[in-house]
């Protein structure tokens, strides 16, 4: 469940159970005011019918406050929702926008990679260091050893005359980073 549909669903669950709240309030207030009146009819003494007034006046102020709480949450998750749908719009016209700059990023990159005549498994080592991904972490996707990886990694280096993977990395955003 990604970090806005999370949040959506606590914000509505909360909401139900305030509603569930209020809900018990609102019949704890009718039945108070029945009992209220039937107190007045039979009779009862002023203590008696101040106490269970009290009562009455507490269950609707708790009542009150939770359908407020209740519409202020639904307003603002009528927000959240707006600027999360917003955000996604924008991610999606950056993505388009951006799609073909990435498409060919990735193939001058794959032109680069032939011109120092990597194997393909040096190819991939490569790509996966250039996403950032550890020794361990391309091994484990790779389904090789650490060894192994370490050993592409260097001879990918060796034949590209870079000393790592930071010169491996500026190699091919050093011209991207244009100076402000």
């Amino acid at each position: 469940m990604s970090a806005e549909a999370l949040d959506e669903h606590l914000i509505e669950e909360s909401i139900r159970e305030r509603q569930i709240s209020a809900g018990f309030l609102t019949i704890v207030i009718c039945v108070a005011l029945y009992d209220i009146v039937e107190d007045i009819l039979e009779g009862e003494s002023l203590s008696h019918i101040t106490v269970e007034g009290t009562f009455f006046i507490l269950a609707a102020a708790g009542s009150l406050y939770l359908w407020l709480k209740v519409k202020r949450l639904r307003s603002a998750n009528r927000v959240l929702t707006g600027a999360v749908g917003a955000a996604r719009r924008d991610l999606q016209q950056w993505k388009e926008k951006s799609s073909t700059l990435i498409k060919g990023l990735s193939v001058e990159i794959d032109n680069q990679f032939e011109s120092w005549r990597l194997s393909e498994a040096e190819k991939e080592v490569g790509m996966l260091l250039l996403k950032g991904l550890s020794h361990k972490q391309i091994a484990e996707v790779r389904g090789t050893s650490e060894k192994t990886v370490r050993q592409q990694a260097t001879t990918l280096y060796t034949k590209a005359d870079l000393d790592g993977r930071a010169q491996l990395s500026a190699f091919f955003l050093e011209d991207l980073l244009v100076p402000v």
